[in-house]
C-alpha cells in the first residue's frame, strides 16, 4: 500500500494512505513485519490500524524503500527517501532531466544499491525492468530474442503473446537478426520480450520512445487491460503527457533529493501543484507560471473533461478562470499575414518518392494537396515509414515531385528543427555564448523586447552553462539550442521534426509557451499526442500515401488506424513475409455497424441518458460537500489519539470512495452521452 498522504499548508489531507508495512527481503525466515514511517496522518495510524488496513483486504505491499539514500560524486541524488508501491498501482514518474527518476527505478528494481536505507521486496515478487537502453544480442534472432527457447506451441498458444506481438513487431521480419533493425524495431523488439512475460511489477524506463502514435495508443490500451483491477504494479518513467494520463492512476514528483506522490494521472498531478502553489500564496506572477497555463489549456479540452474522474474540473474551472487562452489566433494570423503575404506554399496533385539502395524509385506518396497559408499551425501524424519526411522535403523543395506542382512564396523564409539536430553540427567547438554572439543583440518576443541571453535562461540555462562547449551538451540541452537558434534566424515558416525528444515535461511546458507567441506558419511531426494537440490548430495524416484532413484530431486518426490493424492476430508469421499479419481480422474491423444511430440508441434512451446525468451531477455537488465536511473534521482531532484520527480517516476514505464511485458514473454516462450527439 503506497503511503501517499498529502498535507497542504492549511492543513488539509488530499487522498491520505495510512502508513505501510513491508517485510524485508532478508528476514522472510523471521516473518518479522518492520513499521515504515508513511506521510502525513498516515504515519499517526496505530499498530491495529494498519493491520486492520491489511487484513481488511486493502492492497498488499509488492515493493518498497525506506530511508534511502545515494549519492554520485558530482550530485546527491537522494535523500532519505521512503515509498511503497502496492497491489494495483499504476505510477507515472516526473522530474527534470537528470532528477534521478531512472535511478529511483533502478534502485527500487534492486539492480543499484543505495549509499543508505533500504529496499524491501515481498517474498516471491517478479519484476521486469524495461531500460532506456536495451540488452538484446545483435547476432540473435527476433524469434529468440523475444520468446528464447520456449517451444512454439507453448507462446503460440497464448492469446496474450500472440496480441503483443501483432501489436508490436507485425511489421519485423521473426527469423531476422537483431543486428540489422532499426532503433525504432529494436525498441519494439525490446519490449514485446517484456511484455509477454508474467510480472508482478513492470518498470518501464521511456517506453514511448521510437514508437509512433498509434504503436502509443495500443501500448496504453495494453497496459490498462494486463491486469484485473488492485492487481499487479506498474512505474513508468515518461514524458509523453498523454501516455501518462492513460495509464496512470498516481504520480511521484522527483526533485531535490526527494519523491512527492500525487493521486491521478498527469493532468490531476498538475492541479495539485497549482493548488500547493496557491496554499502557499505565492505572488501574481507565479500564479501564471507554466503549470498554470497547461492546465488552462488541459482543462478546456475535451481530454480533461471525459477522460480522468480525478481531475475535478469545477476546481479547475474556478483556478483558470482569469488565466487568458493559450494562443492570441486572430493576432497571430494578422502578424504572419504581414511577414509571409498571401501566398505561403501549395502543394497540389503531387506524386513523390525517392530511390532504394539498388537504384528503384519507390513511390511514397499520391496524390497529394495540402494548401498552406499564413499562420497556419498544422500537425502532420503518420506511421514510422508513412512519408512524413518526404513530404516535408518535397514542401521545402527538397524534392522534386514525380508528378504535380509544389509552389512556395517568394516571402517564405524556412527554419527546420531536425530529429538528428545536423544544424549544430558546424558548431560543436564553440561555446552557447559564442554563437549567440552572431545573432542580433535584441528580439522582440510575446511583444516585449529580449535578449538572446534571456531566452537562453527561460529555456533553462543557467548563466554558467552559456560558456559550455556544444559538444559538451546534453541531448535535451542540444534540442533546446537548436530550437532557440532556429527561431533566432527569424523564419516565418517553422518545421519542427520530434522537438520534444530528450525534453522533460516542465521543459515541454516551457517550450509549448515560447511557440505559442510565434507568429508565422508552423508545421509540426511528432509521436508526442499533448504536444500535438497543444501547439497545434489542425492536424493532417499520411495513410497509404494519402494526405488527409482530420478534423476530429488525433482521436480520429487512431480510429482510422485502428479500423485497418486491429483484430485477432494469427498465431503465427505469414509464411511469405515473415511477419505477423493482421489483414483477416482487419478487413473485419472495417464492417460498419448495423444501426440507424451512431452509437445504436434510441431517442428515449438519449433523453434517460440526460437525466442520469443531471443527477449523477447533484449528487456529486452533495457528496463533494461530506468531502469536504470530512477532511476539515480532521483538523479538529486531537493529533496523538490515534483511535480517533484512524476512524476519521475511514470517513474521509469512504467519503473519497463514494465521490469515485459518483465520478466514474458520471463519466461513463457522460461518454455514451457525447458519442451520440
Amino acid at each position: 500500500m503506497v503511503a501517499a498522504g498529502l498535507i497542504g499548508e492549511a492543513g488539509h489531507l488530499f487522498w491520505g494512505w495510512p502508513a505501510f508495512l513491508l517485510c524485508d527481503r532478508n528476514d522472510h525466515h523471521k516473518g518479522d513485519r518492520h513499521l515504515r514511517g508513511g506521510l502525513g496522518w498516515g504515519s499517526l495510524l496505530s499498530w491495529t490500524t494498519l493491520n486492520f488496513y491489511e487484513g481488511a483486504g486493502h492492497m498488499a505491499i509488492l515493493l518498497g524503500c525506506d530511508s534511502v539514500s545515494l549519492e554520485f560524486p558530482t550530485k546527491h541524488i537522494f535523500d532519505s527517501v521512503t515509498l511503497g508501491v502496492g497491489e494495483g498501482d499504476r505510477i507515472g514518474i516526473v522530474g527534470k532531466n537528470g532528477d534521478g527518476k531512472s535511478t529511483l527505478l533502478s534502485v527500487l528494481a534492486g539492480t543499484l544499491e543505495p549509499d543508505d536505507g533500504r529496499v524491501t521486496h515481498r517474498r516471491g515478487t517478479t519484476i521486469g525492468l524495461l531500460g532506456q537502453k536495451d540488452q538484446l544480442v545483435d547476432t540473435d534472432t527476433v524469434h529468440h530474442a523475444v520468446v528464447g527457447d520456449t517451444p512454439e506451441y507453448e507462446w503460440a498458444s497464448s492469446p496474450r503473446t500472440r496480441q503483443i506481438l501483432a501489436g508490436l513487431i507485425s511489421d519485423v521480419p521473426w527469423e531476422g537478426t537483431v543486428g540489422e533493425l532499426s532503433g525504432g524495431q529494436r525498441r519494439r523488439v525490446d519490449l514485446a520480450r517484456l511484455l509477454i512475460g508474467d510480472y508482478d511489477v513492470l518498470m518501464l524506463d521511456e517506453p514511448t520512445n521510437h514508437l509512433d502514435m498509434r504503436t502509443i495508443n495500443w501500448l496504453a490500451r495494453h497496459l490498462k487491460a494486463r491486469w484485473q483491477h488492485s492487481q499487479g504494479a506498474m512505474l513508468v518513467v515518461t514524458h509523453d503527457r498523454w501516455f501518462l494520463d492513460e495509464v496512470c492512476t498516481s504520480m511521484w514528483e522527483v526533485h531535490d533529493g526527494q519523491v512527492d506522490p500525487f493521486e491521478g494521472g498527469y493532468s490531476a498531478y498538475i492541479l495539485q501543484r497549482v493548488e500547493r502553489d496557491r496554499m502557499a500564496a505565492v505572488t501574481e506572477e507565479r500564479r501564471r507560471n507554466m503549470a498554470r497555463k497547461e492546465l488552462a489549456w488541459l482543462s478546456r479540452g475535451a481530454q480533461a473533461r471525459s477522460t480522468k474522474p480525478k481531475f475535478r474540473v469545477d476546481a479547475a474551472r474556478e483556478l483558470i478562470a482569469d488565466v487568458p487562452p493559450v494562443r492570441d489566433e486572430l493576432e497571430l494570423k494578422r502578424l504572419a499575414v504581414s511577414r509571409l503575404g498571401k501566398q505561403v506554399i501549395d502543394v497540389v496533385d503531387v506524386d513523390a518518392g525517392y530511390a532504394d539502395a539498388d537504384g528503384t524509385s519507390k513511390q511514397v506518396l499520391t496524390d497529394v494537396t495540402w494548401l498552406i497559408g499564413a499562420g497556419d499551425r498544422y500537425g502532420l501524424l503518420g506511421e514510422n515509414g508513412a512519408g512524413k519526411s518526404t513530404l516535408l522535403d518535397v514542401i521545402q523543395g527538397k524534392i522534386a515531385p514525380l508528378r504535380g506542382r509544389v509552389k512556395i512564396g517568394q516571402t517564405v523564409r524556412f527554419g527546420v528543427l531536425s530529429q538528428q539536430l545536423e544544424e549544430l553540427e558546424p558548431y560543436m567547438g564553440d561555446t552557447i555564448r559564442e554563437v549567440l554572439s552572431h545573432y542580433k543583440k535584441y528580439y522582440v518576443i510575446d511583444g516585449k523586447e529580449t535578449s538572446p541571453e534571456k531566452l537562453c535562461e527561460r529555456l533553462g540555462f543557467t548563466t554558467q552553462q552559456l560558456w559550455s562547449r556544444i559538444g559538451d551538451l546534453s541531448g535535451g540541452q542540444r534540442r533546446r539550442l537548436s530550437l532557440l537558434l532556429t527561431i533566432l534566424d527569424e523564419p516565418n515558416v517553422l518545421i519542427l521534426d520530434e522537438p520534444g525528444n530528450d525534453l522533460d515535461t516542465d521543459m515541454l511546458a516551457i517550450v509549448e509557451d515560447l511557440l505559442d507567441g510565434w507568429p508565422g506558419t508552423l508545421i509540426l511531426v511528432t509521436h508526442d499526442r499533448f504536444l500535438m494537440e497543444r501547439v497545434t490548430d489542425q492536424q493532417w495524416a499520411l495513410l497509404d500515401g494519402h494526405l488527409t484532413h482530420m478534423p476530429g484530431g488525433v482521436d480520429q486518426y487512431l480510429r482510422l488506424c485502428n479500423a485497418t490493424a486491429e483484430g485477432e492476430p494469427v498465431g503465427a508469421p505469414s509464411a511469405k513475409t515473415g511477419t505477423f499479419d493482421t489483414g483477416a481480422a482487419a478487413a473485419a474491423a472495417e464492417k460498419p455497424k448495423a444501426s440507424g444511430q451512431p452509437n445504436g440508441l434510441s431517442n428515449a434512451e438519449r433523453q434517460k441518458l440526460r437525466r442520469e446525468v443531471s443527477s449523477l451531477e447533484r449528487k456529486m455537488e452533495t457528496q463533494r460537500a461530506r468531502v469536504e465536511e470530512a477532511e476539515a473534521a480532521m483538523a479538529q482531532v486531537d493529533p496523538t489519539n490515534y483511535t480517533a484520527l484512524g476512524e476519521q480517516q475511514a470517513k474521509i476514505d469512504e467519503a473519497h470512495a463514494a465521490m469515485d464511485e459518483l465520478e466514474m458514473a458520471w463519466l461513463e454516462a457522460s461518454e455514451k452521452l457525447e458519442g451520440e450527439e
